[in-house]
């Protein structure tokens, strides 16, 4: 593994992105709001990324986003590169679907076990899975041999999170220990003193299993909310876990409606939270935790980048966001070669871009953050 030195998401995809709202960041270019009745999606409706819907949104942005940068040219096939074969490989499906693209995906991690590539087929589309990022390099020669050409006809469409930055079993700690560490940030401002940092983490790790999506809807707003209530008083991790097994608050909902019938027993801080996520749930908002999310986004633009370029890569890849150098690489040379290069993002706009208060002191999106690039070694 080496340092690559610093450079920037940005570098290769511009402002070509577009977050969990589906607001593009370049604002020349159609958002869902814009495409609501084109689409016919009713008013409020947001696709998560594992919808069909969310495929169709995509594939509106991107076919404008080909128009802007060369009108003389459409989209007829797509590249994706993610790093989960469920949120990641069925985006990719529906995208294809939507837009009647022919399309290969790259899903990507590092495993520490022999070199592996699975190949799964659905008519003209391909998913390729590889258990090592480098693998990127083998999948640039299968794209050849698949007659599969990139070219101003090709759009390469670049899963952010856990991809580009924080590749998934290589660097994705980071990612999650950052997130954490804003949780505790959001819930020590909110009680104070009565913080207990053991109590927020058994409740945090218990919640954040695979036995509790139901329940919070595997959204981390709502999770680091429980936790926060929790951790105040009102309810106790184990009467909670309890009454969700027993069916008696079986989502999110339901228990905004309990906290809000027990609120007046809330501390104050925590009181004012509680409405403003309870008002916010109510008007359809999934990201109704803000406050979590700007902690969100300091923690992370602080661990990109902060570290010595002299940095052993082993401490910086414990502790910064880095950028994945195998498809930083191969991504300028699609972008060479005439590709549009588009960048997709789960995250919410509060964890990913300034508020005016931090844009006022220097702070930058984090697809313009300069930060390390670590990656293996040139050829295979």
């Amino acid at each position: 593994m080496k340092n690559y030195g610093r450079t920037s998401v940005s570098e290769f995809l511009g402002d070509q992105i577009v977050f969990r709202n589906l607001l593009p960041f370049d604002s020349r270019l159609p958002g869902l709001p814009h495409l609501r009745q084109k689409l016919n999606f009713p008013e409020n409706f947001l696709p998560r990324k594992s919808m069909p819907e969310y495929g169709a949104v995509i594939a509106e942005i991107v076919r404008a986003a080909r128009e802007l940068t060369l009108s003389n040219a459409s989209i007829r096939r797509v590249i994706y590169v993610g790093d989960t074969r469920m949120n990641d490989g069925q985006a990719f499906l529906n995208i294809c679907r939507a837009s009647d693209w022919k399309g290969i995906a790259f899903i990507g991690a590092d495993r520490p076990e022999p070199l592996k590539i699975d190949l799964e087929r659905q008519n003209d589309k391909t998913i390729y899975s590889a258990n090592r990022w480098k693998a990127i390099e083998q999948f640039e020669a299968f794209l050849a041999e698949q007659d599969f050409h990139v070219d101003e006809s090709t759009a390469i469409l670049f899963d952010l999170d856990k991809t580009l930055l924080g590749a998934r079993g290589r660097n994705d700690r980071v990612i999650d220990a950052k997130r954490l560490n804003a949780a505790e940030d959001t819930l020590r401002d909110a009680l104070g003193s009565d913080y207990n940092p053991d109590q927020f983490q058994a409740a945090y790790h218990e919640l954040n299993q695979i036995e509790f999506h139901p329940f919070t809807a595997d959204n981390q707003d709502y999770l680091v909310y429980i936790c926060l209530i929790i951790s105040s008083g009102l309810i106790s991790l184990q009467d909670l876990t309890a009454s969700v097994r027993a069916g008696k608050n079986s989502r999110f909902e339901d228990f905004l409606i309990y906290v809000e019938e027990k609120s007046t027993s809330l501390p104050p801080k925590v009181r004012d939270i509680h409405q403003k996520v309870f008002t916010r749930v109510q008007s359809g908002d999934p990201t109704p935790f803000k406050t979590f999310r700007y902690n969100e986004f300091k923690r992370t633009v602080e661990h990109m980048g902060h570290l010595s370029d002299t940095a052993s890569v082993e401490e910086i890849l414990s502790q910064e966001i880095v950028i994945t150098e195998e498809i930083r690489r191969l991504a300028n040379r699609w972008k060479e070669q005439g590709a549009l290069l588009f960048g997709l993002s789960d995250k919410p706009d509060e964890a990913t871009l300034p508020s005016q208060e931090l844009s006022a002191q220097g702070y930058l999106p984090v697809h313009r953050v300069a930060t390390h690039g670590i990656g293996e070694d040139n050829g295979i």
